[in-house]
């Protein structure tokens, strides 16, 4: 059964206006865990939202990934995953991602899942949130890493002049 809309409207403005406060005040302090914290009531509300076996699965993955990026932020792990696995590159969800930091990747995976949300599901409400959702992330990438962020750029312009 669908979920309810009836409120679905003031909650995603609100939600927007949250993720362009936390965008706002993470780059302008060069705090990116600031977006991170902002992040937290749209993807629970996407959460709730999505309703197919297949967004069920990305929103709750989406979930992990935002916990596990919000602990190593809070305690500052950093990791570099391209030396430590040997090379440069990953396949997240059929997404080239440039491997570094974890945080860094952390973030790109939730672009990717955010993606994934957006092109599976049929609901304005649930492609609404994944789209506050990819916006916070590319700021989080770009406050993150501004290198990487221009590389993921580069890349989705190229897969978006390949799909056309």
């Amino acid at each position: 059964m669908a979920r309810p809309t009836k409120n679905a409207t003031p909650i995603c403005l609100g939600l927007s206006l949250l993720a362009v406060i936390g965008i706002a005040i993470g780059l302008a302090t060069s705090t990116p865990l600031v977006i991170v914290l902002t992040l937290i009531p749209t993807v629970a509300y996407e959460m709730y939202r999505v309703e197919g076996e297949s967004t069920k699965w990305a929103s709750w993955g989406m979930g992990a990934v935002l916990v596990a990026l919000l602990a190593f932020m809070m305690f500052d792990v950093s990791w570099n995953l391209a030396e430590w696995l040997g090379q440069e590159e990953a396949d997240v969800g059929g997404y080239l991602v440039p491997l570094g930091d974890v945080k860094t990747l952390g973030a790109a995976m939730l672009g990717a899942l955010a993606v994934v949300l957006f092109f599976r599901t049929r609901g304005i409400y649930t492609r609404w949130l994944a789209g506050i959702i990819f916006v916070s992330v590319a700021a989080l990438v770009y406050g993150l890493n501004p290198d990487v962020f221009s590389d993921l750029l580069r890349q989705g312009a190229q897969e978006a002049v390949n799909q056309l």
